[in-house]
């Protein structure tokens, strides 16, 4: 593996811990197995154990429960259901009405129904399996387009629109269609669903979640439970992963387990095991695109139409968000002048799907460059040069469908560099000459850029608050709203506290996420955990210091701006003390050392009527270039090598972002090749486990996998030390393997046609394409 870090240093007479590759705080505590989890916490006396009651049938009328025989059960202590919830029996995220345990009807396989408590968490899962539940069993909606067929929906179909897409396309030298399959995806976290409820005095309740929102965990718990919000606290020290899955249905969990304590007076845990982990909680949304373009004889879109059919499953969740990102990213690099993309929100009886990384930006990117795609093979023209002529950019427009300007173009600085470093016209010729001679392994390479836009889409999320406390001997506490799940955010925002401060990292205290401690946060998510805490930490540190500097001038008998914090110390000309000296000194003079400070995005608006708007504070580019073997026997692939370009702003922690990057591409590669989840015709998911559902191995990694930041280019809005954002971008890059799999099969078909191949190119779907091209031939 290839990885090419840039020159960081800086030249201030300062030192910088910004920008230097360190590693994650809690590295060597997860090599030696010592960074403690929910289940690694030691367990108060009296700790209960839980396991949900879950639906057997997709659709189905509740009748009523039986739980004689898990009430005999030796060990069991209660089972509890939508009757017995004290408050109100919702979680919705977004919209009211999503209920926790299911009331009059089940609408999917795995819907909770009740919960169960035992004295072990063994007779627990036992105990739930006893429950039998009473349901008339009713017939199924499992399709996205039977159900779009029915107008079936969770939600009202929204409409990005700019131009006049249908004039176009009617007066286009070329007119082309088609129809996308993309599947939906599993987080497969290595740590499932758990969360620790602990009740107190006067009806308080800790609450330990394994959740990316703690302050959606804080308010639906005390919703659950009749309660304020300042009766619930809850705090996340660390996940085992979280991708998206643990933003919104972690409050399911939860929510469970603090019914129980609450009704016992006893600490309850809960957690899933993986079958009931992936029956029971949302994945990404698989979606059906079906789309018409207009171009002009040089592949130039002159007019684009989109409907996409988004499987929400029974409830909306986040579906209405994910559908509108998707929307917001269909244009991903290109100006569409004429465009009209429709998103609905489909209603099957499967599991409501929820957030995955990238959030509706994949689909929409992975249906734009089939579309790009298909043009070029059809015109027998080249790829990449039809994706050139259709970038944003002075020759073509810089304004997206949704009306926000592209200011910071990047894509022909990071597509050109992408291309050169992988030399890519001499592998084209190479592959050619391969694939003439080789009837059986064909190979593919292929180019795809990324524009990828940061900021949640409702703009009030885009805020986030943080604590830093300075303590008399000079050490540093932190506390802010973000999450840690092993993306190495907590180490970055320290480096920004130390920064301020020109202190050892090792002087700021790293400590859990609580709601105690900074209120009404929002999720770790959409790319911003960075961005808006990392920036109210900066203000919080900041503010501080500005104190203790008054304190050290006065003390030094200078001006406040002779003062300067250095490698532990601050000095004035010739003379200087100790950070903690000065920290002892300003509390002597009574001088405030604690901060609280709050960070809200600037710039972004957007009108949900309209779908116009400036949603995103800035766009992060990248390029990757992805080579295969085919076996077009047997179907199965290979990426063979990756090179890969990644826009970083002024990074944080190049080594932290070099880490996302490979992890995201193989994500997403294992989304477009493998990972597949399978329904039986009565709405069973049978993808339930790693025997049945294949997530991308270490063998899976590109050999050949080359890694580069985009060297030289701070961000030109006002970020966090000028960084961008790196959690969700990378995954697109993944859509170059999938383009590579369809070039490798368009040598078997010649010059001209464009395979129909769906996501995820499995052995199956690649051989079904395979074998479409050959029977149309004549």
């Amino acid at each position: 593996m290839n990885i090419d870090v840039p020159n960081l240093e800086t030249k201030s007479v300062q030192r910088s811990i910004v920008g230097r590759g360190i590693a994650h705080d809690s590295a060597a505590r997860h090599v030696a197995g010592e960074a403690l989890y929910i289940d690694d916490m030691p367990e108060l006396p009296g700790t209960l154990h839980a396991a949900f009651v879950l639906s057997p049938v997709a659709h189905g009328r509740l009748r009523g429960i039986d739980a004689g025989a898990a009430l005999a059960l030796p060990g069991v202590v209660g089972v509890w259901s939508a009757g017995d919830v004290p408050g109100a029996n919702d979680v919705g995220p977004v919209i009211p009405g999503e209920p926790l345990f299911a009331e009059d009807l089940v609408d999917h396989e795995g819907r909770v129904i009740a919960v169960v408590a035992a004295e072990d968490f063994e007779t627990a899962y036992r105990a739930a399996r006893l429950v039998k539940p009473d349901i008339e069993e009713l017939p199924p909606v499992l399709d996205v387009e039977e159900a779009h067929a029915r107008k079936s929906y969770v939600l009202p179909s929204q409409t990005v629109s700019e131009g006049d897409a249908a004039g176009a396309i009617a007066g286009a030298r070329h007119v082309f269609s088609g129809k996308l399959r993309m599947g939906g995806q599993d987080h497969f976290y290595l740590e499932t669903h758990i969360a620790y409820a602990v009740p107190g005095e006067g009806g308080d309740m800790l609450v330990h979640s394994s959740t990316q929102h703690p302050t959606e965990v804080q308010h639906h718990v005390a919703h659950l439970l009749g309660l304020h919000a300042n009766a619930v606290e809850c705090q996340v020290r660390r996940m085992g992963g979280g991708f998206g899955g643990k933003e919104s249905q972690a409050t399911i969990i939860a929510g469970a387990a603090a019914l129980v304590a609450a009704r016992t007076g006893r600490p309850c845990k809960l957690r899933l095991k993986r079958r009931d982990d992936m029956a029971g909680t949302g994945k990404r949304h698989d979606y059906v695109a079906m789309w018409k373009a207009g171009t002009d004889e040089q592949g130039r879109i002159l007019g684009l139409e989109v409907e996409y059919l988004a499987r929400a499953g029974n409830l909306p969740d986040l579906t209405g968000a994910v559908i509108t990102r998707t929307l917001t990213h269909t244009d991903n690099s290109y100006f569409i002048p004429n465009a009209r993309f429709v998103g609905h929100a489909c209603k099957t009886n499967t599991v409501s799907n929820t957030a995955f990384r990238g959030f509706g930006g994949p689909q929409g990117i992975l249906t734009i460059e089939a579309i790009v795609d298909t043009i070029a093979r059809k015109l027998g023209r080249d790829p990449n040069e039809v994706r050139r002529i259709n970038y944003y950019g002075d020759e073509t427009g810089d304004v997206t469908p949704y009306g926000q300007k592209v200011e910071d173009n990047r894509l022909v600085e990071v597509t050109d560099a992408v291309l050169a470093s992988a030399f890519w016209q001499e592998r084209r010729r190479e592959i050619d000459e391969y694939n003439a001679r080789s009837p059986v392994i064909r190979r593919g390479l292929a180019m795809m850029p990324v524009k990828f836009g940061i900021s949640f889409n409702l703009t009030s999320l885009n805020q986030a608050g943080a604590l830093v406390h300075v303590y008399l001997d000079g050490s540093i506490f932190l506390n802010h709203g973000g999450t840690e799940m092993g993306q190495g955010l907590f180490v970055k925002v320290a480096q920004v506290v130390a920064e301020v401060f020109q202190v050892d990292l090792e002087m700021v205290k790293i400590s859990s996420t609580a709601t105690g401690k900074v209120p009404n946060t929002s999720a770790t998510a959409a790319s911003t955990g960075s961005d808006l805490n990392g920036m109210a930490a900066f203000k919080a540190a900041s503010a501080i210091k500005a104190r203790m500097a008054r304190v050290a001038a006065e003390h030094f008998d200078v001006e406040e701006e002779v003062i300067v914090f250095r490698e532990g110390r601050v000095h004035a000309g010739n003379e200087s003390i100790s950070f903690g000296e000065l920290a002892k000194m300003a509390w002597e003079k009574r001088v405030q050392l604690s901060e609280a400070a709050h960070y809200a995005t600037p710039k972004i608006h957007w009108d949900g009527r309209t779908m116009k708007g400036r949603p995103f504070f800035y766009f992060t580019y990248g390029a990757a270039v992805a080579e295969v073997a085919v076996d077009t026997l047997t179907g199965e692939t290979r990426c063979l090598r990756a090179d890969i370009l990644q826009d970083v702003g002024s990074p944080l922690n190049p080594a932290i972002d070099l880490g996302q990057i490979e992890g995201a591409f193989v994500q997403g590669m294992g989304w477009l090749t493998c990972e597949e989840l399978w329904w039986d015709g009565k709405g069973r998911l049978r993808t339930v486990g790693p025997s049945t559902y294949k997530i991308p191995g270490s063998r899976d990694v590109p050999p050949q996998f080359n890694i580069r930041i985009l060297d030289n280019q701070p961000n030109r809005e006002e970020t966090i030390f000028r960084s961008k954002a790196i959690g969700e971008p990378p995954l697109m890059l993944g859509v170059s393997v999938w383009l590579a799999i369809r070039d490798a099969i368009a040598s078997i078909a010649g010059e001209g046609v464009a395979p129909e191949l769906d996501a995820p190119a499995t052995p199956e779907n690649v051989l079904r394409t395979i074998s479409g091209l050959e029977s149309a031939r004549p």
